[in-house]
């Protein structure tokens, strides 16, 4: 099994700032597995923040490029989303994937209020 637990939401003023962080833990190797963000917002369907490969490689949602920044510490077991210029409309639950030995693990996410 694996642990996923999301951290760094919080309630922040439009055009600010937050940094979440992903911390990963038991049967897996962090440092090949594929990891990504997601977020739901208040009766919206889920949708795809950003997603980082193990070695790197970066996919992000069309809109959000440029203000959110994926990235992840190996040493750490831990992956990381840079949100930038926050809007009202970026408000939703944060969540972490991480694709391990043929599984998706999903944390319990973390919430992000942006107030205008």
């Amino acid at each position: 099994q694996v642990q996923l637990v999301e951290s760094g939401g919080g309630l922040v003023q439009a055009g600010g700032s937050l940094r979440l962080s992903c911390a990963a833990s038991g049967r897996t190797i962090f440092s090949i597995s594929a990891m990504g963000w997601y977020r739901q917002a208040p009766g919206k369907q889920r949708e795809l923040v950003a997603t980082i490969t193990g070695d790197g490689d970066t996919n992000y949602a069309g809109s959000l490029k440029g203000r959110f920044t994926i990235s992840r510490d190996n040493a750490k077991n831990t992956g990381y989303l840079q949100m930038n210029s926050l809007k009202p409309e970026d408000t939703a639950v944060y969540l972490c994937n991480l694709h391990t030995f043929g599984a998706t693990y999903w944390g319990q996410g973390t919430q992000v209020t942006v107030s205008s």
